[in-house]
């Protein structure tokens, strides 16, 4: 009797000490936060030491003598161990240090603040046309199979998989710009207009709407609206053939068939009962392709000279920065990183079963 009260009194102990279910979520996201965060560190430093670019030339240049380049090789630190140097990177980038960039000079992080908010502009812009154009084109697409309306749907993603990005760009900025006048050229403003209102986000039409002027808005619209609807267009192309796949497979099952059978009108039988179902899985869709266009909008920022992000990239390619390409290469791997936790914590709101 005496072991069985000691028993017992245990489990109940035990079950005081242990955490509520949501504490215990909690701490099991932070850990694959932070275990994922240290794997694209140790990815991001690999490739740093492996690609054949020495970071010593990149800041003392070519023509430096003996004695400056090693100088300046045991201030960064590689005459250390490769663990060690992965410990003094870790730190650094833990401290929010990426470094000095060799082509402007300037802290690394501060030029990607600088550069970010043009990219996530132009990339939340081509999102939101992604989105509002390509899901309801899917859910037609897949009520129509074999019609039409399907195969034109199809053939508008097929090319949007096809034709190359910087093309698109060129006969674009051709056609709309010089020829028509539609819309107004590289850049995100016309020269006249730059530095005449305060920056807030960074994001000129935000901080033009912030400052109530009309003008800058209209400008930076008529800058942005070409490239944004290109990639809007790649993001339609993505969105539209998963969310027809997504519909055609919930079309298929049986509470369709029954809901109909019950005489519930097409229209609710579509929308409150098919769609509904595909609402989590097109939150994937939504995130990654989001993700791709803040981070795979290079030759879209290349061919219309948008200062954002992928062209730093690509310029500290050209020249050799290590420290601007990794630092660009974290923030970006951080991006996808928080983009896919977004995506769980809207999976647990919209669907009960993943709670």
């Amino acid at each position: 009797m005496l072991n069985l009260g000691r028993t017992s009194l245990g489990k109940a102990a035990g079950q005081r000490r242990r955490l509520p279910r949501p504490v215990r979520n909690a701490i099991g996201v932070l850990v694959s936060l932070g275990l994922t965060f240290l794997g694209l560190l140790m990815v991001t430093f690999l490739i740093g030491r492996v690609v054949p670019i020495d970071p010593v030339l990149a800041v003392v240049g070519d023509r430096a003598s003996p004695e400056v380049y090693e100088r300046v090789r045991i201030e960064l630190g590689l005459d250390r161990p490769l663990y060690e140097q992965f410990w003094i990177y870790l730190s650094n980038v833990v401290t929010g240090d990426f470094g000095q960039s060799a082509l402007t000079s300037r802290p690394v992080l501060e030029d990607i603040a600088r550069v970010f908010p043009a990219t996530l502009e132009l990339a939340t812009l081509g999102t939101l046309i992604g989105v509002l154009l390509g899901v309801p084109m899917g859910v037609l697409a897949a009520v129509r199979q074999g019609r039409w309306q399907d195969q034109m749907v199809r053939v508008l993603g097929l090319f949007g998989y096809s034709l190359p990005i910087f093309w698109l760009g060129l006969v674009g900025l051709l056609l709309f710009y010089a020829r028509l006048g539609w819309v107004s050229g590289p850049g995100r403003l016309d020269v006249f207009y730059e530095g005449m209102i305060p920056t807030v986000t960074g994001m000129i039409l935000v901080d033009s709407l912030i400052a109530g002027d009309l003008d800058i808005f209209r400008n930076a619209l008529g800058h942005i609206v070409l490239p944004a609807s290109l990639l809007g267009y790649f993001s339609l192309a993505y969105i539209s053939r998963m969310t027809r796949s997504f519909m055609l497979e919930q079309l298929r099952q049986e509470y369709v068939t029954t809901a109909r059978v019950k005489g519930v009108s097409h229209g609710r039988v579509i929308w409150r009962h098919a769609f509904a179902n595909i609402r989590v899985p097109l939150i994937t869709v939504i995130a990654l392709s989001y993700a791709h266009l803040l981070e795979g909008s290079v030759l879209t920022e290349t061919v219309f000279a948008w200062p954002g992000l992928g062209q730093y990239l690509t310029n500290s390619l050209l020249k050799a920065d290590m420290n601007a390409v990794l630092g660009s290469t974290v923030v970006v791997g951080a991006v996808f990183i928080g983009l896919n936790m977004l995506s769980d914590l809207l999976y647990r709101l919209l669907d009960p079963r993943a709670r």
